[in-house]
C-alpha cells in the first residue's frame, strides 16, 4: 500500500525550486473535519526528490518536515509567590504564535540544519514564534514557557528522526493532530537539505474546519451572538423544564 502510495506521488504535485534537486510531494489528506466527536487525525506525508543531475557524491541528504496551524497573538504571565499568595509580576505580549506546529526530521535537528537557515526559514519550534516584546529582562524565559505549555498538550511537537528517507530519493512521515486543534489554514513545508544547507522547499495548504453541528454552534456564537444566547436560554429553560417533571413523576409514583 505505501509503494502506491509513493508511485502516486511522482504523479501529483509537481513543485518547487529552480536548483538541481526538487520535491514531489503529497498528503493522504488536505481537508480535515472537526465533528463533534472529533478525536484527532492522523495525516501521512510522503514524496520523491526528483533530480536533474546525477547523485551528488559529497553531503548525505536530509528531510525536515512542518505543519503549521494559524498564528494567534497571546499574553504570557510569569507568577511569583509574594506575601503568602502566588501573583502575575510580569507579562510578555507575543505577537504570532502558532496555535500547532510539528516539525518531523530525518536525524538530530541539529545536523540536519545549520542556525543560519533555521533562522531564515523559521523551521524549529522557537523560531516560529515571532516578535516577542523585549519589555523584560528575558523574553526568551517567556518562549520558553509557550513552547513548554504547547508541547505539554500535544499541540507543539519536535519528531526528530520521524521522517524515512530511503536511497536519499523516497520519504514519507506521519503527524498526529490532537483533538485540540484550533480551526483554520494550515500549512504544511518540506525542506530538503545537503551539508546542513536548504537545496529545495515546497509547501501546501490543510484547511481543518468544523462541520455539522459543530460548525453551527460555531457559527452562531461567533456571527449571531444574539441568536445563539436566546437559543442557550431556551435549551436551558426547556432542560430545567423536563427535569423537574421528571423528579415530580418520581415523587408521585407515576
Amino acid at each position: 500500500m505505501k509503494r502506491l502510495l509513493f508511485i502516486l506521488a511522482l504523479a501529483l504535485l509537481p513543485v518547487t525550486a529552480s536548483g538541481e534537486e526538487e520535491v514531489l510531494a503529497s498528503l493522504s489528506q488536505n481537508d480535515v473535519a472537526i465533528t463533534a466527536n472529533f478525536n484527532g487525525s492522523e495525516i501521512l506525508i510522503f514524496g520523491a526528490v526528483q533530480r536533474f543531475t546525477p547523485l551528488p557524491t559529497t553531503g548525505q541528504m536530509q528531510v525536515i518536515i512542518t505543519i503549521e496551524g494559524p498564528d494567534r497573538p497571546l499574553t504570557v504571565r510569569q507568577k511569583e509567590r509574594q506575601y503568602g499568595i502566588w501573583m502575575n509580576t510580569e507579562a510578555v505580549e507575543v505577537d504570532a504564535a502558532p496555535t500547532f506546529y510539528a516539525v518531523a526530521t530525518t536525524g538530530p535537528f541539529e545536523e540536519v540544519v545549520t542556525h543560519t537557515e533555521d533562522l531564515r526559514h523559521r523551521i524549529s519550534i522557537p523560531r516560529a514564534i515571532r516578535a516577542v516584546d523585549a519589555g523584560t529582562e528575558h523574553p526568551e524565559d517567556f518562549t520558553q514557557a509557550v513552547v513548554r505549555i504547547r508541547t505539554a498538550a500535544e499541540l507543539y511537537q519536535m519528531l526528530e528522526g520521524a521522517v524515512t528517507l530511503r536511497n536519499e530519493t523516497l520519504f514519507n512521515t506521519s503527524f498526529r493532530l490532537p483533538a485540540n486543534l484550533t480551526e483554520g489554514d494550515y500549512v504544511a513545508r518540506i525542506f530538503l537539505t545537503r551539508n546542513r544547507e536548504v537545496v529545495a522547499s515546497y509547501q501546501t495548504d490543510i484547511t481543518v474546519r468544523k462541520v455539522g453541528l459543530e460548525r453551527l454552534i460555531y457559527t452562531l456564537a461567533h456571527e449571531r451572538p444574539l441568536a445563539y444566547g436566546l437559543l442557550s436560554l431556551a435549551i436551558a429553560i426547556i432542560a430545567g423544564w423536563g427535569a423537574s417533571a421528571v423528579f415530580r413523576y418520581i415523587r408521585t409514583g407515576g
